[in-house]
């Protein structure tokens, strides 16, 4: 008995030994759903040089702005963007107000659960969609529904909540920036009022950090009280060529780092890149078909050709979800 005992101790005893080292390892690394690899080396190597008093590529924290796309680079986006599955939902709930949508396209598409109809339109099918669903409500409203909606909605092949379908080791990105003084911000073609009510809560991205493409909007007394009118009008488009251009209207300074993950982040990246000292590129490619969806060039949604033909020339860093990442979401 009193060598079981013994034996006992001396178990417990090198049980509690290996428990602060485990803790002290995973206390250090600040990437750890990443596999070490260059990947992951470059993210660290490149903050710890632009944070380093005493290195020549020391940025000070006021211009350590990086820059987040946020469909397929900091959540999924298959088999659409989600802010569709949202569209399609707010046709579906104002059905009853609008009985002309039986017979109008694309909504009669629509309310028939045919999705391939009713995008076949392209953009100026969605953007019917989107005035139809979008405007005509105060900003107030519009926040309400669109908290309602991804508070409860999930996503049809996966069955999560879409906020539970955001990529953990971008969350670790995040959250290891700012501990450094970085500023983060997303910088996304999707709408900039359907991703502030959530950003916050889901991202640590407050709502005034949150550029998009937008409505145009006008003030109005209502009852005697001010509000902010959405308009059935598009103000900006914030994909592509517009995202430096949104960077520039809603930020003021380029970043210094870039993340996205299709050729609509191209620019964001280049222009990033292009400024004097220290520059990072990322792209997250979609490799991980069995976790996630492997796509890139010949998608519809997240297409990705001239970045992952110029990212090795231009010093950007490549992420391979299914070898970079040690698991996709939290």
């Amino acid at each position: 008995m009193a060598n079981k005992r013994r034996t006992v101790s001396i178990v417990a005893a090198v049980m509690c030994s290996l428990v602060p080292a485990t803790m002290n390892a995973h206390a250090t690394d600040p990437l750890p759903s990443w596999n070490d690899g260059k990947a992951k080396q470059s993210i660290v190597e490149f903050v710890q040089k632009v944070t380093s008093p005493d290195s020549p590529d020391f940025v000070p924290p006021a211009e350590r702005i990086a820059t987040f796309d946020n469909d397929g680079t900091l959540w999924s986006e298959q088999p659409m963007y989600f802010q569709a599955f949202f569209v399609f939902d707010r046709i579906r709930a104002l059905e009853p107000q609008h009985p002309e949508w039986k017979t109008q396209e694309p909504f009669a598409s629509v309310l028939k659960g045919d999705m391939k109809s009713a995008l076949a339109g392209g953009e100026h099918s969605l953007a019917q969609m989107v005035m139809a669903t979008h405007a005509g409500i105060t900003n107030e409203e519009f926040e309400k529904t669109v908290t309602a909606w991804i508070t409860t909605a999930k996503h049809p092949k996966t069955g999560r909540l879409y906020t539970e379908m955001v990529f953990q080791p971008m969350l670790e990105v995040l959250t290891y920036l700012r501990a450094n003084g970085f500023r983060t911000y997303i910088v996304s073609g999707g709408g900039i009022e359907f991703m502030r009510p959530w950003c916050e809560r889901v991202y640590g991205i407050p709502p005034e950090q949150v550029v998009g493409s937008s409505i145009k909007t006008k003030y109005e007394l209502r009852d005697g009280k001010p509000v902010l009118i959405r308009l059935p009008e598009l103000n900006f488009i914030d994909d592509k060529e517009g995202k430096p251009v949104g960077i520039q209207q809603h930020i003021g300074r380029r970043p210094i780092m870039a993340f996205g993950n299709s050729d609509g982040d191209f620019q964001m990246l280049e222009w990033t890149t292009a400024g004097t000292g220290a520059r990072f590129g990322l792209i997250v490619h979609h490799t991980d078909s069995v976790r996630e969806f492997a796509y890139d060039r010949d998608s519809s949604v997240g297409r990705l050709a001239k970045g992952l033909d110029e990212a090795n020339g231009r010093g950007w860093t490549v992420v391979d979800m299914q070898n970079d990442w040690t698991q996709i979401y939290p």
